[in-house]
């Protein structure tokens, strides 16, 4: 008869604990800030390494410029480390919730190509015109890309948008600066 009081005190003591921490865990919900309609984009002003970069690089840094309050930036980065291989970055969400980026480097314009855009290559001859340049298309990496390569500086658009944002993003592209 001992060992059956036991067991049930054992089983009693079981669910009382389940229930205590199941109300600490309701009240961990509530004060923990959840909305599900929230957008999940963080956006990151680039403005201020723009400026920096175009001061600083041995080559023109491409800035887009007029895009819609759409395209959302969200990554810069700047990094003038080695002088040989100055680099520029920023990256996009476009107004269908695409990534694009503008990919800048002074360093060998072939590695550093395979390098950003996850292995693409040339699409076989084909050229697209923006922003009053001709950019070679790059496919079957992870990105989809537009490559322009000149002796200073090769310039990549990239991104899992569609050929038109990409399009759209290079006509935007200002170079300034360089030196």
């Amino acid at each position: 008869m001992a060992a059956d009081k036991r067991g049930n005190k054992t089983v009693r003591d079981l669910l009382l604990s389940l229930v205590v921490l199941g109300f600490v865990v309701f009240v961990i919900y509530l004060f923990i800030p959840h909305d599900s309609h929230a957008d999940p984009v963080k956006v990151v002003p680039f403005s201020v390494e723009l400026g920096q970069a175009r001061r600083d690089a041995p080559y023109p840094v491409a800035g887009p410029e007029g895009l819609s309050a759409e395209w959302r930036s969200t990554s810069v980065t700047y990094n003038a480390g080695d002088p040989k291989n100055v680099t520029w970055h920023v990256g996009f969400v476009d107004p269908d919730e695409q990534y694009v980026a503008i990919e800048q480097s002074n360093g060998a314009a072939d590695p550093f190509v395979a390098s950003v855009t996850l292995g693409s290559h040339p699409a076989g001859g084909g050229t697209v015109t923006a922003g009053g340049h001709t950019w070679e298309r790059y496919t079957g990496g992870r990105y989809t890309a537009l490559v322009r390569k000149e002796p200073k500086v090769t310039t990549v658009v990239l991104g899992t948008a569609p050929q038109s944002q990409l399009t759209q993003m290079a006509a935007a592209l200002q170079e300034r600066g360089g030196h």
